[in-house]
């Protein structure tokens, strides 16, 4: 694709310059379409990625304030990178679209009710204690929830029924020998709303030799206010953690979504004086709990026979490129893995987007929820809490994370889902 920015443009915004080059990456082959939820939803060339493109390079070439047209288009995308993964040209749509969401924030003044929705998004779910207040508020407001708006009606079915859990913060030593010093990212709506999760994963990688420490001075990664367009607090966030975490053997996550933010620190502070070295070395320690437990060595003590869907998360897929360890790691459990048709297209959770897009959320999820009962299977298995809040409900099987079967297999409690 040709592009026209001013050199000294270029030359005065590292931002700029790197979307200069996705652009000029592109060949505009439409390739992307075919993996593009939206595009396949609604069929508009401008909700699809190359489509996208071409808005963000007028609205970026021009130097325009964004439209609302320009703004909805952009919107709807889910940031589910499955173009990415079959755009053969290598155009890395992740960085650009997180650039035009940026430029949007600090160009665009939207709706009053738009604002205060995503203020409060980026208020509270990045920080544990406001979100489980907000989550008693939720169980207060539930009754009322036919006479609330769309967005809010939606928030709230996707609340768990129990109350929100504590912080677990800590050391927790190695079973034996201890074989690496690791950091789990504990995750801010995570811990809140299932918690076991974190627990499966200390216990599984204490047991394989892990020291696990879970910082008291880490936080939330900061995607959600990354792809909320909120450039400060993301980047805020990322140097908190990077701090918290550089001296450790390797930075765990087990919500995908967190793991493709902790991965992009290096690049989103390649250009801090400071900050750069370090996150470049968190960004290549950082791993998805599935991929360390790999290099580890799993050991089983119990197979497992259940027929488990494998729901593969747009982000752990599409943005960290990791599909075979989850899915061997089950098999060596035990399980009957099977594949769910279509399981490269997105659930439509997508970190808030199943707040700020209900009905096109809602669409992709009962998409998804066909697929996952046309497999057979006993229970849905995912790498992201996003996935498994939006899948839950939709179907008539538990959900549970990988590393909830995993630790069972491996001696561990058998998951609350399946008692």
């Amino acid at each position: 694709m040709r592009t026209t920015f001013a050199p000294e443009r270029l030359a005065a915004d590292a931002d700029l310059r790197e979307a200069d080059h996705i652009l000029r990456a592109c060949v505009h082959c439409g390739f992307c379409t075919a993996t593009c939820p939206t595009y396949l939803e609604l069929g508009d060339e401008l909700d699809g990625p190359r489509g996208r493109i071409y808005l963000i390079k007028d609205m970026l070439e021009e130097q325009q304030k964004p439209t609302a047209k320009v703004v909805t288009h952009i919107d709807r995308c889910l940031s589910c990178l499955g173009c990415m993964t079959t755009c053969p040209s290598g155009v890395h749509y992740q960085h650009l679209v997180d650039h035009a969401r940026a430029y949007i924030e600090e160009n665009y003044r939207r709706p009053l009710a738009d604002r205060v929705l995503r203020s409060a998004i980026a208020w509270t779910l990045p920080h544990a204690k406001r979100f489980r207040a907000a989550l008693a508020l939720g169980r207060i407001a539930k009754p009322f929830a036919p006479v609330l708006p769309q967005r809010l009606r939606h928030a709230l079915s996707l609340m768990p029924r129990g109350p929100g859990a504590k912080n677990v913060v800590g050391v927790f030593p190695a079973q034996g020998a201890p074989r690496k010093r690791v950091a789990l990212l504990a995750g801010c709506v995570q811990q809140a709303i299932a918690p076991a999760i974190n627990d499966a994963t200390i216990r599984l990688l204490t047991r394989l030799g892990c020291e696990v420490t879970v910082a008291a001075d880490a936080g939330c990664c900061g995607a959600l206010e990354h792809h909320l367009g909120k450039r400060d607090a993301a980047l805020d966030a990322a140097r908190r953690n990077v701090a918290a975490w550089v001296a450790f053997d390797a930075i765990v996550a087990n919500a995908s979504g967190c793991g493709t933010q902790v991965k992009d620190y290096g690049f989103m502070l390649r250009e801090d004086p400071t900050w750069a070295a370090r996150a470049a070395k968190v960004s290549a320690k950082a791993c998805d709990v599935t991929e360390l437990i790999s290099e580890l060595g799993f050991k089983v003590a119990e197979p497992k026979t259940l027929a488990v869907a494998y729901h593969s998360a747009c982000s752990l897929a599409h943005g960290q490129k990791v599909t075979t360890a989850p899915r061997a790691l089950l098999k060596e459990a035990g399980f009957t893995v099977r594949e769910i048709p279509e399981g490269h297209i997105c659930c439509g959770s997508a970190g808030s987007y199943n707040i700020l897009q209900p009905a096109l959320a809602e669409r992709l999820r009962a998409r998804k929820a066909g697929h996952i009962e046309e497999t057979g299977a006993d229970v849905v298995a995912a790498g992201n809490i996003g996935c498994m809040v939006q899948i839950e409900g939709s179907v008539r099987i538990p959900v549970v994370h990988t590393v909830e079967l995993l630790d069972w297999a491996s001696g561990g409690p058998k998951p609350e889902a399946l008692r």
